[in-house]
């Protein structure tokens, strides 16, 4: 089992929260290997289950990190112990982001892509709150900064969010005005955002307004799809166009 300790100082004087991680899949490329994608799960989920989806697609040249989130109480949940890669209370732009979490699971998925080969492009994929950890990263590699102020290491080609929401919208938009290096990483960074049209635990309203937001601030290489009558799951088709725009996006060869 890999587990692996993370601790990141908080911005508070109380010191440091250490965040366990449980155990990281990895699905090996079947063929050259010319990307590698670090693919999060939803809440309570861990990274085994995605793993087998991922193996299944006709992506043979990319490498999957699939991790699995630390154990903690959700507030969502009303305070229930569960897999989280940050601790969430209610979806909306009102409630308190957990900078500490995100912070800590961003660090930690970017220290798996730091080492892979320099020839090889990285990109961050997700369900559900895995989207809302990828799409935070997408918003940390566009500023060059962690919440804390830590530099982001990491260069992202392409970031993917299925069902998932925006952690940290708010002010996005002036911290990425303000400088030009990272008004100009928002723009030439590709995401693909997927979402259920009834999807009854991240609304589809909430997807929506997350992509708004995202463009809003910056990020114009944005593709938003939706899915008609679909729920808070994936379907083939929603895969196969993942497929398709990681093939285009990261100039992969003879993938289909």
């Amino acid at each position: 089992m890999s587990y692996s300790h993370y601790t990141m100082a908080s911005g508070s004087r109380t010191g440091r929260r250490t965040f366990e991680f449980g155990r990281t899949y990895v699905v090996r490329p079947k063929g050259k290997h010319q990307a590698t994608i670090v693919w999060l799960h939803g809440l309570g989920d861990n990274g085994s289950s995605w793993s087998q989806l991922l193996e299944s697609l006709p992506l043979p040249n990319i490498k999957w990190i699939c991790p699995t989130a630390p154990t903690r109480p959700v507030a969502l949940l009303g305070g229930f112990p569960c897999t989280a890669w940050f601790d969430a209370g209610e979806l909306s732009e009102e409630s308190p982001d957990d900078w500490e979490g995100l912070d800590a699971s961003a660090a930690h998925i970017a220290n798996f892509l730091s080492t892979e080969p320099s020839d090889v492009k990285v990109g961050i994929g997700g369900f559900s709150m895995g989207a809302a950890m990828a799409l935070y990263s997408a918003t940390a590699c566009a500023l060059g900064r962690y919440g804390n102020g830590i530099p982001y290491p990491i260069n992202l080609r392409a970031v993917v969010g299925l069902s998932g929401w925006l952690p940290g919208s708010r002010g996005l938009r002036n911290k990425i005005q303000v400088s030009h290096e990272a008004a100009r990483r928002a723009a030439s960074l590709p995401i693909l955002l997927g979402h259920g049209t009834c999807d009854d635990v991240v609304p589809y309203k909430i997807g929506e307004k997350s992509a708004h937001s995202l463009n809003m601030a910056g990020f114009w290489n944005l593709t938003f799809k939706n899915y008609e009558g679909i729920g808070h799951y994936t379907v083939p088709k929603e895969m196969d166009e993942v497929c398709n725009w990681l093939t285009t996006k990261l100039c992969l060869e003879g993938s289909r």
